[in-house]
Formats: structure tokens, sequence, C-alpha cells
């Protein structure tokens, strides 16, 4: 999630624009949260203000604590229907006040609530170039398909299964060697600076509105 601060809303960070701060979704190892946990050492004018997920085992929590970034666990397990965790997801998001939330590697639908409240300011990633191979599986449906090129993809997040406006995308060639496991690791690659990109660009969007 990205949250533009008190102070950071009226100063000029990057001595051009003012910028937002980053809120997260994740639920799994938060490789692509890394890669923005490091930004701001590199130079990059935001810092993230907190994480949530939905696995309180997920190895992002534990880079999130390493980092100092306050962390939400919203289990679905813990609620007696998926709109009570869809509620609750919303809330914990509303927490940190975000001007920009970004899920990546987040493996449950956001619901309307959410969706809702946050409309044009949820964006995630996916591995495959959007229509093409929406879904959890979308580097095994392009290999099994026997597509020669595939790609990353960042979009906005509506209603839908990776239905929401494209921001951004990046072809990429697969190899003939190529299996899943070797193709998904280079479209991180891919995915990390594509959605560095995205977040700086509309931190600094965001920010210089609020």
């Amino acid at each position: 999630f990205f949250q533009a601060e008190d102070g950071i809303r009226d100063r000029d960070v990057t001595g051009v624009q003012t910028c937002a701060l980053p809120i997260f979704l994740a639920s799994g190892s938060g490789s692509l949260f890394q890669a923005l946990i490091d930004a701001p050492a590199r130079g990059n004018a935001f810092a993230i203000s907190g994480f949530v997920t939905d696995q309180s085992a997920a190895p992002a929590c534990s880079r999130a604590a390493k980092a100092g970034i306050p962390v939400a666990v919203i289990s679905l397990s813990d609620y007696e229907s998926r709109q009570q965790w869809n509620e609750a997801l919303a809330d914990a998001i509303a927490t940190y006040e975000p001007d920009l939330v970004v899920s990546a590697g987040f493996m449950r639908l956001i619901g309307e609530p959410a969706i809702t409240r946050f409309a044009g300011r949820i964006i995630n990633t996916h591995p495959a170039l959007l229509p093409q191979f929406p879904g959890a599986h979308a580097v095994r449906d392009a290999l099994a398909a026997g597509a020669t090129m595939t790609g990353s993809t960042v979009h906005f997040i509506d209603a839908g299964m990776d239905t929401g406006p494209v921001i951004v995308q990046e072809p990429l060639l697969i190899a003939e060697d190529d299996n899943e496991a070797t193709l998904h690791e280079k479209i991180k690659v891919v995915e990390r600076r594509l959605l560095l990109e995205v977040v700086t660009d509309l931190s600094h969007t965001l920010g210089s509105h609020s």
C-alpha cells in the first residue's frame, strides 16, 4: 500500500514532485515486496507504510518485520463468511489511509468492499500478457498452450479476474527448454522492474494530488 503521510504530502521529496507511500498485499515469499522495501535505498522517494496478508506464516511477513513495517494478518479462517473477510480486509487496508494499494502475490480475489473503497488505487502484477492466460496458473497455462511469448502485466484491479485496465506490459520470449520454474523466474525479473517503475510513477502522481 502506498500512503501519503503528513509532511510527505506537503514536502517536495524529489525536488520535482511530492510522493505517496506504499501499502502492500501478499500471500507468499514476498520477492516483489522485497524489491519495493529495498527501493528507497536506491534513491526512490517512497517508503512502505504497511503490509497486509492472509497468511500469518508467509515469508513476506518476516521481510516486513525485518524492515520495521507494520503487519496486519487477515486470515479467512478467522471469519464466518467470505463477505466478513472481504470487509475486514478493506478495514485493514483503510487503517493505513493509503493512496495506493499494491497487490503482488496476494492469492485471493479482492472483494467488492476494498475495490469500492479504493477504486482506481489498487494495482496488481500478473505473469502473462493479459488478457492472455488470466488466473492463478498463467505460466503453466502459457507453456501448456505452446505459446512462444509471454510476459508481465501491471494493471488496475476491478471486480473481475485479471480484467482491470492495463498500466504497462512487457513481452518475454519463451525458450524451447523453459519449464514452469525457469520461465517464472525470468518473468519475476521483469515484474520487479515494472512494478517499481509503476509504483514510483503513481506515488508521485497520487502524492502530488493528496
